[in-house]
């Protein structure tokens, strides 16, 4: 409680010389303050400008993403695709995304395989398994494969010599003819063709499994 005698010493402390000066001082601050926000409204109001703009451009940068995104999923591979001497890279990036779409289970028919041919299997989805039918003097060694199968499980290397092309099937249902094996795809100039006929890749696959 607040006593007549602390009430007079409060009241001289706040009529004191350096009580006013402090007082001055803060009312100075904010006029100052008062003239500086006077000054610089433009200022803020271009700050707040280019805050909402960008608020909007990030708001339509996500929206075109999504679009894209949304077209990429609902659009097939083309049917057709051909790729020139050297486009490595670009057959390449096809490839893969070929591998990618499958759910389930790929199948390759390619004589020629090499570690060059699972860089390709390797971009495939987790869980997708793979078996690969390859001539019987292959150059993909045991080892190779079990190594693949360590990260990237799980693939089976057969065996076959009655296939002269290069097939690549997806769930059982999706076909592709590849004028290449996949490890020299780039290196000549070759074509990818879906194969619109569901009975011919049944028939495939029934060759296989005879």
């Amino acid at each position: 409680m607040c006593t007549p005698s602390k009430s007079w010493l409060l009241s001289g402390v706040l009529r004191s010389k350096v009580a006013i000066d402090a007082s001055v001082r803060i009312m100075r601050a904010f006029v100052e303050m008062r003239h500086f926000i006077a000054d610089n409204a433009h200022m803020f109001e271009q700050i707040r400008s280019i805050d909402h703009r960008l608020d909007s451009l990030e708001h339509s940068t996500d929206e075109r993403f999504e679009r894209v995104f949304d077209y990429m999923g609902a659009h097939e591979a083309p049917n057709q695709k051909v790729f020139f001497e050297g486009q490595v890279y670009d057959a390449f990036e096809f490839l893969v995304s070929l591998v990618q779409r499958a759910k389930r289970e790929i199948v390759l028919i390619d004589g020629y395989m090499d570690t060059g041919t699972l860089n390709i299997l390797a971009k495939k989805q987790s869980g997708v398994s793979v078996t690969v039918w390859t001539h019987p003097k292959t150059s993909l060694t045991a080892r190779d494969v079990a190594t693949f199968n360590v990260q990237y499980p799980a693939l089976e290397v057969r065996h076959t010599a009655s296939f002269h092309d290069r097939f690549l099937i997806l769930d059982g249902n999706e076909g592709y003819l590849v004028g290449a094996s996949l490890k020299d795809a780039g290196k000549k100039s070759f074509a990818v063709a879906k194969l619109e006929d569901s009975a011919i890749v049944d028939s495939i696959v029934a060759t296989l499994g005879k």
